[in-house]
């Protein structure tokens, strides 16, 4: 049974064409309208519409032509914008007489919907709208046209970059084919081309008309897209918030499309998502998480709210855990991400320290934020952590393999005990999140991120950091035999290579070899230099983000570090030398 079998159904008669209305949750709710693209019906929608249910009245239904809906005859002329309104309006009026609608629309369904949320005639019916995957054609035009009539080099690439994303389109308006085709052999292997190349999962998704729905979809290209590129209209302003929703890995849409939006929806809210073009059926609960805070956000007034931090757009939302969030680079990085609006699970073997960071998550930003106590290094109690995590606040989104200790000493100082503890917390902690959390991100198949804290370290051999070394060393290269065999799951893995950054760890790093006076003298020693260098915590942050956003996967921090790290590869008979010099302790 799917999500779709328990909806109570309906049709509505509008311009000569019966359209499958399907409804789910409270009517007395605020009511969300799921309008689905090309060459989909509206089970596209079955796993977004079942999260929603709960909160709202969620409708779908089927475009004229496409799955139990009928199609209008002629086909010719059927399937014009204009008359697609039509069929909005009408089912808005059905199933929401008195109240406006919270729109949602991917592929065709955002373009025809961008079509209602732009015309007079359905100004007080739309509160608000979410669009993915999906651009108004009249924006298109103009967008175009900006590039043809003041060409630059890279307006001149960004025109051929879509040009060629848009290949489809041309077939489309070809007589006949694209009819044959999904009638024949395209329509058959259509499901395993979604589940092989979009990592589709399969369900009630594709249903059984689908080469029908692409050969009448085909006019929704015919009857629209050349004349309204041609003469685009200039009055093509929303008049209700719009939020964007721009999947990364399209691979029909550029990002570079959606340019100067602003100027067209003035109350704009911009996500994006590390995703390709189907994200209905491959990232249903992010999607359903966006729309919610959306369509809340607007029924409290607070049309547009969301989180005002650098990557906003990219992280709002998202579940973020991070270990050694207590201090020091953990808890900034757990602040960072606050600021960009993720939720996040704060995690440290101190209890009260993991709480005083969710709280202050809290209040910089995160729209939620838990605090969770354990040792890294105990992989059992590792195993019920993740089972916990993804039992009361979901699938992690991003990890941060932050949680370490430092160690100093030279090899025969270093006791077997210091290898088994540096290896347990700073090797082994690694391993346990990598390997609990990340076959979680691999099952729900949605893609994350993984980042690891090494260190410049990793790098850099020293004659007094020999167990640290190794153990910063394994975590590199733990994290980039990872990389290479999450890429194709869609999980980014990166190594964070911070040098000499401003922590406590240096006041708490242990010193073999010596006695407890003596190792403290070293510890206040060590912190000393570390605040004359005063390098900050929140620039490692800083870089964290910017390596999930860009998918990097080695990222050396401050520049010793980064310095280091080109000796390492042009120069290492120099790092080697260096390495022998005995440090001013």
């Amino acid at each position: 049974m799917t999500v779709l079998d328990g909806a109570r159904e309906r049709w509505v008669h509008t311009g000569g064409v019966e359209l499958c209305v399907a409804e789910l949750g409270d009517p007395r709710r605020p009511t969300v309208v799921l309008v689905h693209g090309y060459p989909d019906s509206k089970e596209v929608w079955s796993e977004v519409a079942g999260r929603l249910a709960d909160r709202f009245h969620v409708v779908l239904y089927d475009v004229r032509g496409h799955g139990r809906s009928t199609a209008p005859s002629p086909l010719r002329g059927g399937f014009t914008l204009e008359k697609l309104t039509d069929d909005f309006l009408a089912v808005a009026d059905a199933v929401s007489p008195d109240r406006p609608v919270h729109l949602v629309g991917h592929d065709w369904g955002s373009v025809q919907s961008w079509e209602f949320v732009t015309v007079k005639r359905t100004e007080g019916r739309i509160a608000s709208f979410t669009s993915m995957s999906g651009p108004s054609l009249d924006h298109f035009g103009h967008w175009i046209n900006k590039r043809l009539r003041r060409p630059t080099p890279r307006r001149v690439g960004q025109l051929l970059g879509q040009g060629a994303k848009s290949w489809y389109v041309y077939l489309l308006h070809t007589p006949v084919l694209p009819e044959l085709a999904w009638r024949g052999p395209l329509g058959k292997r259509w499901p395993g081309i979604l589940e092989r190349v979009e990592k589709v999962p399969g369900g009630d998704y594709p249903t059984a008309s689908l080469p029908s729905d692409a050969a009448h979809g085909a006019w929704l290209y015919r009857d629209n897209v050349r004349p309204r590129l041609r003469r685009p209209r200039a009055d093509a302003y929303a008049h209700a918030p719009v939020q964007l929703i721009t999947p990364l890995g399209d691979a029909f849409l550029s990002e570079r499309l959606y340019d100067g939006l602003e100027l067209w929806a003035p109350r704009l809210t911009r996500r994006t998502l590390p995703a390709k073009h189907w994200v209905p059926r491959t990232r249903p609960d992010r999607l359903a998480d966006w729309i919610t805070d959306f369509v809340t956000a607007t029924e409290d007034g607070r049309s547009g709210a969301a989180a005002k931090g650098k990557y906003a757009d990219r992280f709002g939302g998202q579940l973020v855990l991070v270990t050694g969030a207590g201090n020091g680079i953990g808890r900034a990085t757990a602040f960072a991400f606050a600021e960009a609006g993720a939720r996040l699970v704060a995690v440290d073997r101190d209890a009260e320290a993991a709480t005083r960071t969710a709280e202050l998550c809290r209040l910089i930003g995160a729209p939620a934020a838990w605090a969770e106590t354990v040792d890294v290094s105990d992989a059992q109690a590792m195993e019920k952590l993740a089972a916990r995590v993804a039992a009361e606040y979901g699938v992690v989104d991003v990890l941060v393999n932050n949680a370490g200790i430092g160690l100093s000493g030279s090899f025969f100082d270093t006791t077997p005990q210091d290898w088994q503890k540096v290896l347990d917390v700073n090797l082994w902690g690694v391993i346990h999140g990598c390997r609990l959390f990340g076959r979680q991100m691999t099952e729900r198949g949605q893609g994350g991120h993984i980042v690891n804290t090494a260190s410049a370290a990793a790098f850099q051999p020293s004659r007094a950091l020999p167990a640290y070394a190794t153990s910063k060393a394994a975590v590199l290269m733990l994290s980039e035999c990872l990389r290479a065999e999450l890429a194709g799951r869609g999980i980014g893995v990166t190594a964070i290579c911070p040098g000499l950054v401003n922590t406590s760890i240096t006041a708490t790093a242990h010193f073999a070899g010596v006695d407890a006076t003596e190792e403290k003298r070293r510890q206040q020693r060590t912190s000393r230099l570390y605040e004359m260098r005063n390098y900050p915590p929140e620039k490692v942050a800083d870089a964290v983000l910017e390596a999930v956003v860009h998918n990097r996967a080695v990222v050396p921090v401050t520049p010793e570090a980064r310095g280091a790290h080109l000796m390492s590869r042009f120069a290492p008979r120099v790092l080697r030398r260096l390495a022998r010099v005995k440090p001013p302790l």
